[in-house]
């Protein structure tokens, strides 16, 4: 890297902003804070940022996030959860800033409304598994590639049965094994809804179809994500569970962060194991193929009745087990748009309020 970039940071308070700024403070010759914005339900801590590093920009809120994105800058890192970081997310493209995309959600919802106005190389994956896909990518081209291999951990509840599922409760699915994370995205990983966008976003930003995305499942969140090439080899990317690496990426792709996350010690025993993913106990995956299939507005669906959802869950409104199977009855009610490849962001907001409308309506008739 040549010089320091100027970075601005979306969701700061959140894990992977929190992160994202141990990766600054360690690297002041790389990065310099040139915007903070956050949510506002830490403002103690935001304001403790805005204190330290000084940014010419920090404010609270879904503006001042969208703002932010679109001022002068090297990266904006996207931290922010949910669909509310759409916005941000078109803001930085149509400045022309790189993109360090933590927030998957904007892309799954938005499709081609925001990979129409992304340049090559513009959106960077901060996904530990679009990380890792992203980086196996360069060990071969493009019409090498047979498929993608994304891992899951399989969450707290792998090898339980459907039945087993049914009486979960808020804190035993926030328990995550091997990750720590905000409560959204643990539940997420827990249903393995988290795993259902990510083979969307994967579609999205590799541009291969869904039959050629593979799930696996690897409990130790060593390997994060693989890539099968057509002569049968395959590159995996492998670090302890840790969001560090695939951050300082984020930050300084396509160059790397020296010391950025301690490395897999193999001077000590480990065994790998990877597992097939149990689509009758958790078919997230398997609805998300179908969203992703259907395209136009149903990602955008499928990921605002999981956010509802999960909301209901964590306030004890709904079952576990009721999760899935709520998204896929809103799913099921929803007309996509014939005309997919003219979506609009109104046609994106537009599906998302009527998912989370229809969702708790949906909610309402289940109880």
């Amino acid at each position: 890297m040549s010089s320091r970039r100027d970075v601005v940071i979306l969701g700061s308070t959140g894990s992977i902003g929190t992160q994202a700024l141990e990766v600054v403070r360690a690297n002041p010759d790389m990065f310099r804070v040139v915007g903070l914005t956050a949510g506002g339900g830490n403002k103690e801590l935001f304001e403790a940022q805005v204190a330290e590093l000084a940014p010419t920009f920090s404010g609270l809120g879904e503006e001042a996030s969208v703002e932010a994105a679109g001022r002068e800058c090297d990266v904006v890192l996207n931290g922010i959860t949910g669909a509310v970081g759409l916005r941000p997310t078109l803001a930085a493209l149509d400045a022309g800033n790189t993109l360090a995309l933590a927030n998957k959600e904007s892309l799954i919802i938005g499709g081609p409304v925001v990979t129409s106005r992304a340049g090559p190389g513009q959106i960077v994956p901060v996904d530990s598994e679009h990380s890792a896909l992203a980086q196996c990518l360069r060990g071969g081209r493009a019409e090498e590639v047979r498929k993608l291999v994304l891992t899951a951990s399989g969450g707290p509840f792998r090898g339980r049965t459907r039945a087993e599922l049914h009486d979960v409760t808020p804190r035993q699915a926030l328990a995550h094994p091997t990750w720590s994370m905000g409560p959204v995205v643990t539940i997420n990983s827990a249903t393995l809804v988290n795993k259902g966008l990510e083979v969307i976003e994967a579609h999205l930003l590799f541009g291969l179809p869904f039959d050629a995305i593979e799930v696996v499942v690897h409990p130790t969140s060593v390997v994060h994500s693989m890539v099968e090439f057509h002569d049968g080899s395959t590159l995996a990317q492998a670090s302890p569970p840790s969001m560090m690496i695939p951050i300082a990426m984020g930050l300084a792709w396509p160059d790397r962060v020296r010391d950025a996350a301690p490395p897999v010690d193999w001077t000590r025993p480990e065994t790998w194991e990877f597992f097939p993913l149990d689509d009758e106990a958790f078919p997230a995956v398997r609805l998300a193929r179908s969203a992703g299939g259907r395209g136009g507005t149903a990602p955008a669906v499928y990921n605002a009745a999981n956010e509802v959802c999960v909301e209901a869950f964590l306030g004890g409104e709904m079952r576990f087990t009721d999760i899935v199977p709520t998204i896929g009855a809103v799913l099921a009610r929803h007309d996509v748009p014939s005309s997919v490849e003219d979506l609009t962001l109104e046609d994106v907001l537009g599906a998302d309020a009527w998912a989370r409308t229809e969702t708790r309506s949906e909610l309402e008739r289940r109880r």
